[in-house]
């Protein structure tokens, strides 16, 4: 019998490792990477790009867009893992309306932290302090039971190790 698709989201503010965590975890997986931030429209990097964070209808066509993955990935029984920021709690929501099972993977840290890996970012249109600190007070964390919880301050292994251990996994790591 064929193993069951399964669909991950790895969330987090910017900064927080949710590409390089979500391409290990679908490594670990066999499963297929999609960093969120590649379906953002041409409108919203620009305006990220300028400082300016984004609002919710700036996210409404991008969570669509994300959801819809879930459900074709599903639909096609390949297992997906998705970076995204999904801040708000209907955010999760709407990605969770897409697939039957979505399982959460929060990274979080501190705010020093995070702005220091901002800072040795170059390739990349999130700028600006104030684009985090908007990003920290926006954030409506995950309860327990809601996500699963990664320290930032841990490495990304160690990260996925827990991560995969509490999804009772570790049989499939490589």
């Amino acid at each position: 019998m064929m193993a069951k698709a399964k669909s991950i989201l790895v969330m987090g503010v910017s900064g927080s490792g949710k590409s390089h965590v979500g391409r290990q975890v679908a490594a670990a997986m066999d499963a297929t990477f999609l960093d969120g931030d590649d379906y953002h429209s041409p409108g919203s990097i620009a305006k990220m790009s300028r400082g300016q964070p984004l609002n919710d209808g700036d996210r409404e066509a991008w969570l669509a867009t994300l959801a819809d993955l879930y459900r074709e990935y599903q639909a096609q029984g390949i297992s997906l893992v998705i970076g995204c920021s999904a801040l708000k709690h209907r955010y999760r929501d709407q990605l969770r309306a897409a697939t039957p099972h979505l399982d959460i993977l929060y990274l979080h840290g501190d705010r020093s932290v995070l702005m220091d890996r901002l800072e040795r970012r170059s390739e990349h249109f999130f700028a600006g302090a104030h684009m985090l600190d908007s990003q920290l007070a926006t954030l409506e964390v995950p309860s327990r039971d809601e996500a699963f919880r990664g320290d930032i301050r841990d490495t990304p292994r160690e990260i996925v190790n827990a991560f995969l251990d509490h999804l009772d996994m570790a049989s499939s790591r490589p």
